[in-house]
């Protein structure tokens, strides 16, 4: 029986093509969207080209009321196109930029920060859980602005730090399901991540890159391939570390 993949956020950007990189090594996948189903159903037929599976799921990752019934919907795609139980990865990719100075960042920022990155992240994990397979894997997604700093990031930075060490805690309690949690954080990529900033001001983008060992900020096809390779058996030894895919940003 093939694997099967939950990535969230994964209508475009990096979950787009961690999601495409997943099928790519013969893993099925279901996918969650926020808004953008036109995209995410985009991403469905190229899995099914592939000859993979796919089915696509909105979520709104800071509504955590909704968890419950997503997992419940889940359960029975699970039994409809797999006739199985269990999921096997789950990828905590989904999120959004937000850039404010400390002095400046609003209540509602904040809030919605912690509820699209950490707290949904949290109780979105803890609502599958019964969902995963025993020796199944985890990835969150963070970010190298967590261990440098960048005016403007402070609170997004903060939570990307708190899904760091939620990270471990889940790799401890998870182990005696034989479950690796491990923690992706990736620098400086060209996405839509605030409004498309890194990959479409030259000026930003030359600044990145002029601090990044490998001399250019980073593409999705530099992030996907790396967390499915983190997904399989070749790393089945790796648990409870951040792994950070940057290039070598400041270094």
């Amino acid at each position: 029986m093939s694997k099967i993949a939950i990535v969230t956020g994964a209508s475009r950007g990096l979950g787009r093509n961690t999601a495409l990189n997943i099928a790519r090594r013969g893993v099925d996948v279901v996918l969650t969207y926020q808004s953008r189903k036109e995209d995410a159903q985009a991403v469905v037929s190229e899995i099914k080209a592939m000859g993979g599976k796919a089915v696509a799921f909105q979520l709104d990752i800071a509504d955590i009321s909704t968890f419950s019934a997503f997992a419940e919907s889940l359960k029975a795609a699970l039994w409809e196109g797999w006739q199985s139980e269990t999921f096997d990865y789950l990828v905590n990719n989904a999120g959004h930029g937000d850039m404010a100075m400390i002095a400046e960042t609003t209540e509602a920022q904040f809030d919605k920060l912690v509820d699209v990155h950490f707290k949904g992240v949290f109780f979105l994990t803890q609502a599958l859980l019964p969902l995963i397979v025993d020796g199944g894997r985890i990835v969150n997604l963070s970010s190298g602005l967590t261990r440098i700093s960048y005016p403007g990031f402070a609170a997004y930075s903060a939570v990307k730090g708190a899904v760091e060490v939620l990270g471990i805690y889940l790799a401890k309690e998870l182990g005696a399901r034989g479950i690796a949690v491990n923690t992706v954080a990736p620098g400086a990529i060209e996405t839509d991540f605030l409004g498309g900033a890194v990959r479409d001001m030259p000026d930003l983008n030359k600044v990145f890159a002029e601090m990044t060992a490998l001399g250019r900020v980073g593409l999705p096809d530099d992030i996907g391939p790396m967390i499915a390779s983190l997904l399989s058996e070749d790393n089945r030894w790796v648990n409870a570390q951040r792994i950070e895919v940057s290039g070598g940003q400041v270094i």
